[in-house]
């Protein structure tokens, strides 16, 4: 089923299948909740799977990026904080009167699962970072995250994601796959600049959440890419040992893209999570 709900007077997708234990799916920078097609195809047989299309991206479009001078609305300053899509998320569920789930986030996407665990603890009862990492971002990735939004205003969104999408993957991935990568990169067409501007400066601003990995009172789930250049697999290593219980797994030669690279495993990976820590 696919649906919308409105969130501070946004229009926002998400699809909804299978039935049984919920699990949410958190797409990251430059995708949409497609990005998870393998996976909820596998996991609908088994949970109820619950896929969002961020503000901005797939059919969550947002019309106008003027600021609104609403509070029960949204402006341009709070679409730059992480904290802003973590709120949609649970007002979400919330409209689909879910009350407990496990949340897996794939990179940007983790770190709205970090923000969520933060604020809302209550309603996970496992989550997951896939590709991501607690750490907040050095100088030198602030640095290039401003030049991104500087290069994203100068040639657009298509050229920006044409970019950068191919280096998300391992090399023989890219060689074997070339059309698959083509597709995604395609699919960024559809992305204003404002929206992408406005994921990078959320990513850009966003806090250490260590303390969220550490505090966590529910067991976290860890996809690794030894080949991962987004998320260096010895920042991934540094935190997967810091809640109270960890499930790590390490993808051998697998990019930033696990879930399109090994999708059988991920998709094993995440049944296995969720089998382990039934609601």
């Amino acid at each position: 089923m696919q649906g919308y709900f409105s969130y501070k007077n946004l229009s926002v997708s998400y699809t909804k299948q299978g039935s049984g234990k919920a699990v949410v799916l958190v797409h990251g920078f430059g995708e949409d909740g497609s990005v998870w097609d393998y996976q909820t195809t596998f996991l609908k047989d088994f949970c109820t799977v619950i896929v969002i299309d961020l503000p901005g991206s797939g059919r969550s479009k947002v019309d106008s990026w003027e600021l609104i001078d609403d509070s029960s609305k949204w402006t341009t300053d709070n679409l730059s904080t992480i904290e802003f899509y973590a709120d949609c998320i649970h007002d979400l569920l919330q409209y689909l009167t879910i009350n407990i789930c496990t949340m897996f986030g794939h990179s940007m996407g983790g770190y709205i699962t970090l923000a969520f665990a933060e604020k809302y603890p209550g309603i996970l009862n496992g989550f997951g970072l896939v590709h991501s990492t607690a750490f907040a971002d050095s100088e030198e990735k602030k640095i290039n995250r401003q030049r991104g939004i500087e290069l994203m205003a100068q040639y657009g969104s298509y050229s920006f994601l044409k970019t950068t999408i191919p280096n998300l993957f391992s090399a023989p991935y890219k060689n074997n796959n070339s059309a698959k990568i083509a597709g995604l990169i395609e699919a960024g067409k559809g992305f204003e600049v404002a929206a992408l501007q406005n994921y990078y400066r959320a990513m850009m601003n966003r806090m250490d959440k260590t303390a969220v990995l550490k505090g966590s009172n529910v067991p976290v789930l860890f996809i690794i890419g030894s080949q991962d250049i987004a998320v260096p697999i010895n920042d991934s290593l540094q935190q997967s040992h810091m809640p109270i219980c960890s499930y790590i797994h390490i993808l051998e030669s697998v990019g930033h893209m696990g879930m399109w690279e090994e999708p059988d495993k991920v998709n094993q990976f995440l049944l296995s999570f969720l089998n382990n820590n039934n609601q």
